[in-house]
Parts: C-alpha cells; structure tokens; sequence
C-alpha cells in the first residue's frame, strides 16, 4: 500500500501531527487534516474506509469520550470509527483516538480513581501479543487523565504501570490504537507544558516536571521514531521490521 493519502483527524486547532507526519511523508503518503472540533465534515466512508484515503489516524485532545453528550462531534467520530472497525481498513487511534476506538467496541472509558495522570516520558513494555511490534521497553511521552480497558476480542500490544495498565491494542487485522503520543516533537512538548491549560497540570500525581521532560526528550525521542517508522510499515502492509528497543 505504499504511497496514497491518508487522513488526520484532530481535536484543536493547535493540533500538531508531528512525527506521525514527518514519518508518513517519508514513506511516501500525502496528509490531510480534518479537524470536526473547528467543524470540519468527516469523510464519507466506502467499504468501510475514507472515500479516497488509503486509511486514517485519530489523534488525542483536551475532551473525552464522556463528552460525546455536549460534542456532538465526538459521537459522530466514534460512529465513523465504528464503521471502518470491522473493514480492515488501516485506522490508528491515539490517546483520545484509541479511547474513542475502545468505547466503540463496547469498553469502558475512565479516568483513575485517584485523579493520577500520565504526563511526560514512561516506561511501555510489550505484551505476548505485540512482541513482534513492540520491544521489550520503550520509553514514550504520554498525556492523558483517562485510561481504557482492554475491547472484547481486541489483542493486547504493550502495557504500562498499574495505574494505566493498557497501552496498545489491535482489533482485527489492521485497527490500532495506543495511550501514547509517537506525534510528539519538540516544539509541540514546549507548546503543552507552557500553554494556560497544559502548565498547571504539571504538578497533578503522575506529571513530570517541565525540567524532567526536556531533560528526557533527547534520549527518548530517537527510539520513539524508530517505533513509529516500524510501526508505520507493518501497519501500512510493508514489508516486517525488527521493533525498536530503547
């Protein structure tokens, strides 16, 4: 499936595809950003795919999955989700995008009990199942307040610490999704931890420091892209590659 055009859904208007990106491009796919929140139509779907893209990536926002009832949009896009879920049709969701993929098959979205978040750079590891995707460890940059369970029938790729246990999950053949952020860059990290909103979370249970992240980011960022170029052409139906270790 080399070359083609694959769609990014987004959820603001600083939304900031980054290396997922930087990385389609280098594989030969053309981008095109969709953006519901700022009211953008979704694409119609044939045969269980975007009419006229090769496949789509859900990236994360400020919502949540509980938000459907006032957003209007975030219904529409688990709906549309649904319907490419069960297609074959390359689709990856990430941080709100697999939460959203995960309320879709029937499972619970919740935020932990303890108010903790993942907000910085932590540890992921594979499970049984994604031992040919993941590594052993990789360190990814997280930022999220809600957690999934694991979708009925979904397979489960990576794990994390007890406090947000699933990390990955694949549902059928070719439908992802990740708690993580592979987009992150630097330039959007310095957004997040300085913008009005992102600043002050910094010091809620979980969150890693400013200091701490961009101390963290330049030994972390390389292996993460190594994962995302993996990732990418397994998911794009290229040819097997070696999952990259930290």
């Amino acid at each position: 499936m080399q070359g083609g055009r694959i769609i990014f859904i987004t959820h603001s208007e600083r939304a900031e595809p980054g290396a997922v990106a930087e990385a389609l491009h280098a594989h030969g796919y053309a981008t095109e950003i969709c953006c519901p929140f700022l009211g953008d139509a979704l694409p119609p779907l044939k045969g269980g795919k975007p009419d006229g893209f090769s496949g789509a990536v859900v990236f994360g926002g400020a919502m949540g999955v509980g938000d459907a009832a006032e957003m209007d949009f975030i219904a529409e896009e688990i709906a549309w989700m649904a319907g490419q879920l069960d297609s074959g049709a390359p689709l990856l969701g990430i941080c709100l995008g697999a939460q959203m993929m995960a309320h879709a098959l029937g499972a619970e979205v919740w935020e932990h009990p303890e108010g903790v978040r993942e907000i910085g750079y932590h540890e992921i590891n594979a499970a049984p199942a994604g031992g040919g995707l993941f590594p052993e460890r990789l360190t990814a940059y997280q930022w999220h307040r809600e957690g999934f369970d694991l979708p009925r029938g979904a397979e489960l790729l990576a794990t994390g610490g007890t406090a947000f246990y699933n990390q990955a999950f694949r549902h059928g053949e070719n439908a992802y999704g990740v708690q993580f952020h592979p987009e992150m860059i630097p330039k959007t990290m310095e957004y997040w931890i300085t913008s009005e909103k992102g600043a002050p979370q910094l010091g809620l249970p979980g969150a890693q420091t400013a200091a701490q992240q961009r101390a963290a980011a330049p030994r972390h960022n390389p292996s993460m892209r190594r994962w995302l170029d993996n990732f990418l052409t397994r998911w794009l139906g290229g040819p097997g590659a070696a999952p990259a270790a930290d």
